[in-house]
């Protein structure tokens, strides 16, 4: 048997339409924050290896030559650590040539 359905109003139809987009709104909203959030991380997690390539670089300057290196730049050119300086400002700092230099790296 045939039954008929009433037909939605205008009214009913269009608060679904604004359900279903306020929904994908609300979705793409969620979307953004997500990806700045994971880039945020990604950044972080950068200038932490950074850090590490730079402290293991001199570790390993020391082993060689019984000193840490003086500068970053000679870091750079004669242990390969490769630096974006238009990303990062990294400050090395040494005290004494026995003792392991301080390094920070921060985001421009």
């Amino acid at each position: 048997m045939y039954h008929d359905r009433p037909r939605a109003t205008l009214r009913a139809r269009l608060a679904r339409w604004a359900a279903a987009l306020l929904a994908l709104a609300l979705l793409a909203l969620g979307g953004a924050v997500l990806a700045r959030r994971v880039g945020r991380d990604l950044d972080d997690q950068g200038a932490a290896a950074l850090r590490q390539a730079v402290l293991d670089a001199a570790v390993q300057c020391y082993a060689v030559e019984g000193k840490y290196p003086e500068s970053l730049d000679r870091l750079e050119r004669d242990y390969g650590v490769q630096i974006n300086h238009d990303r990062y400002i990294v400050t090395y700092d040494v005290f004494a040539s026995n003792q392991l230099p301080d390094v920070q790296v921060l985001q421009k």
